[in-house]
């Protein structure tokens, strides 16, 4: 006989999902003899694999952070479906469909059905989906973040890392600043490398070429998360907006500098520790912008290169 089935709806991103750890593994301890089942993009199942808290992904996703059409769900009705998509209702109305036997997801006024909590805009990602599952009597830790640390080893070990891209253009630091950080890091005598995502191409190699980068440090094309995973683990620290990257830094507590603007800290930030420090002017702006946001322009290369002077050094591996 098969196991019940718990359906975790969180079909967004790589930071996305990393935030949502927490929850997963409030999910997997809550429900101990389920199989845990995320709906999220293809891509995200090495990620999956690597929280320790989902047992299968089934590939789901849309354009944007839209809420997909439909999911390839077959057999049975899950036990239990979980809304980490977002606030409904069409996330709701879509987990709906398979007729749970229970569905857990926050209030909405057109699916007043679901008597959940209610939805806190200003809410930090961690704690929201936290949130909810205490609401619903599971144990739930925001802190839980941490993922194992990689087998493949970094190629470019002790190496600043520069992520000069993010999700969208309202997020991305302007690459003529990141290029002013990687020549004071290298006449240091620091090493620094780039990475970049599958689209991120030009981006990464206009910053190599201004900052005079050789070839062995720059990673770009969207590298397979173990080989994407080690390079982070093994950076000295870890330099972006506010993207997935910083995320998985902190999940492998790599020293960050995160740049926010136009979201705040408080809504996407890591947590509070002394290696981890997020540079933010204010105000909030519009995160679909096609320019950088004014928030974001406010930060200047010495504001980062004082931050990274005041980062701890990184974690020792464990034995």
């Amino acid at each position: 006989m098969s196991s019940p089935r718990v359906l975790v709806l969180r079909a967004l991103g790589l930071g996305d999902l990393l935030a949502g750890v927490p929850a997963l593994r409030a999910l997997r301890r809550g429900f101990p003899g389920h199989e845990i089942v995320l709906a999220a993009p293809a891509g995200l199942a090495p990620v999956a694999e690597a929280t320790g808290a989902v047992d299968r992904l089934l590939p789901a996703s849309a354009p944007g952070r839209a809420v997909p059409r439909t999911l390839d769900w077959t057999g049975p009705p899950p036990a239990v479906a979980v809304d980490l998509h977002g606030n409904g209702p069409p996330s709701h109305r879509l987990l709906h469909a398979l007729r749970p036997a229970r569905l857990f997801a926050f209030a909405h006024p057109d699916t007043p059905d679901i008597e959940g909590p209610p939805w806190h805009r200003d809410e930090h990602e961690r704690d929201r989906w936290c949130r909810l599952l205490t609401f619903y009597g599971l144990d739930a830790d925001p802190a839980d973040l941490r993922l194992p640390r990689p087998h493949t080893p970094s190629p470019a070990p002790g190496a600043v890392v520069l992520h000069p891209g993010a999700g969208a253009p309202a997020r991305c630091w302007p690459v003529e600043r990141y290029a002013a950080v990687a020549a004071d890091l290298r006449d240091r005598g620091l090493r620094v490398a780039v990475t970049g995502g599958a689209h991120e191409a030009d981006l990464v190699a206009r910053l190599a070429k201004e900052a005079r980068l050789p070839d062995t440090d720059v990673f770009s094309g969207g590298l397979p998360f173990h080989r994407l995973s080690a390079v982070i683990a093994g950076a000295r620290a870890v330099v972006s907006g506010d993207t997935g990257v910083a995320h998985l830094a902190v999940a492998h507590a790599t020293p960050t500098v995160t740049l926010f603007g136009p979201v705040p800290p408080s809504h996407w930030g890591p947590p509070p520790h002394p290696r981890h420090i997020a540079l933010w002017h204010g105000p909030e702006g519009d995160p679909h912008a096609r320019r950088p946001g004014p928030a974001l322009l406010r930060i200047t290369p010495d504001e980062v290169l004082d931050a990274l002077h005041r980062l701890p050094a990184p974690e020792e591996p464990a034995p």
